[in-house]
């Protein structure tokens, strides 16, 4: 780990956090956003061009 992403990890821990804890916190954080972002294009795709669940 370079000392520029200890720094900036530093910054986002809390004094008793662990970086393991930290940065599983950050991943589970990311996919989070992804699934939202992916349920976002999926309201926003062409309806009809999704196969309807009864099909």
């Amino acid at each position: 780990m370079t000392d520029e992403t200890r720094t900036a990890l530093d910054v986002l821990k809390a004094p008793e956090q662990t970086y393991d804890d930290l940065l599983r916190e950050l991943a589970t954080q990311r996919r989070r956003q992804d699934l939202k972002q992916r349920f976002r294009e999926l309201e926003d795709a062409d309806r009809e061009a999704l196969t309807p669940l009864d099909e």
